[in-house]
């Protein structure tokens, strides 16, 4: 558990699933994903928010598993994002149909649509440690879930059970994200769970990210991230500026149609979503265009 602590500290890349007509683009997701490690990524999240999962079928999934975990060749630990869900007894009973060879941890987010209680949210992720053979990532997004994992629901998941070993944490709530680095116990990871929060999670003690910007610029983020977790604030702050407009420019139309305009642009993959999400405008892409070009990207 220790090792893996710090296998999954610093840049995790929150994986795209490229599409060409409809269907998965396997080509395209193998680019990426050569892509993101040759820029020194620190581990991959496959079929989280930006992977589009609440589009994709249950089959489907376990074969952008598969091809994720034979293209990576055991290179990074692997994080799954497919077991997010608003259905506990119905995601117990995937994880013990599931094959987990091979991946590392998985990443859940609150349930979403029913808004529970914390007690609701302590409840079912409790649910979910005793049916998972994998160490869990818990994931904090009130902008899609309508309901906060408050600190205190946090730290006291994070000492209940072995099992969670850490919290991506997307409230932008700094105060929050404080409370929960001063009683966490332990080894259990605090990971930003948006790219312009990183910085200063890190500078309060946080230990990385799973990002969406890595997909793109996977060098110039993930150094950014590990100078500031080695205390090199100056250089830290310096690349951090240069990517400010860029993190604002992939979220102006929603995710992830933000970040596969740019990977269309690098030429990785096609932007194309599924519905109901629509592919970034001309006008966003040209947009991004003009930032790639100020960082001699492209």
């Amino acid at each position: 558990m220790n090792n893996l602590h710090e296998r999954l500290r610093g840049t995790g890349v929150a994986l795209v699933t490229p599409f060409r007509d409809g269907q998965i683009d396997w080509e395209g997701l193998e680019k990426v994903i050569e892509h993101v490690i040759a820029g020194g990524v620190d581990f991959l999240v496959s079929l989280g928010t930006t992977g589009e999962t609440v589009t994709i079928s249950e089959v489907e999934q376990r074969q952008i598993i598969d091809f994720t975990l034979r293209v990576n060749r055991s290179r990074l630990p692997i994080v799954v994002g497919s077991f997010s869900g608003n259905h506990t007894g119905e995601i117990v009973r995937r994880m013990h149909a599931f094959d987990f060879d091979g991946i590392d941890a998985l990443l859940i987010s609150s349930p979403a649509y029913n808004k529970p209680s914390q007690e609701g949210i302590f409840r079912h992720y409790m649910a979910l440690a005793e049916a998972s053979p994998r160490p869990i990532l818990l994931y904090n997004v009130p902008s899609r879930t309508a309901s906060n994992i408050t600190a205190e629901t946090t730290l006291r998941l994070a000492h209940a059970h072995e099992r969670f070993i850490g919290i991506k944490e997307a409230s932008d709530d700094i105060y929050q994200i404080c409370k929960i680095l001063q009683g966490r116990p332990k080894n259990f990871l605090v990971l930003s769970g948006d790219d312009f929060i990183t910085l200063p999670l890190i500078t309060c003690g946080g230990d990385g990210v799973i990002s969406v910007i890595s997909n793109a610029l996977p060098s110039l983020f993930s150094g950014m991230v590990r100078a500031a977790l080695n205390g090199q604030l100056a250089e830290a702050r310096n690349l951090n500026f240069q990517m400010l407009d860029l993190y604002w420019l992939l979220f102006s139309e929603g995710n992830p149609p933000g970040i596969k305009a740019a990977l269309e642009l690098l030429g990785l993959c096609s932007r194309e979503t599924r519905l109901p999400l629509t592919s970034m405008s001309e006008v966003g892409q040209a947009a991004i265009r003009k930032e790639f070009e100020r960082l001699k990207v492209l």
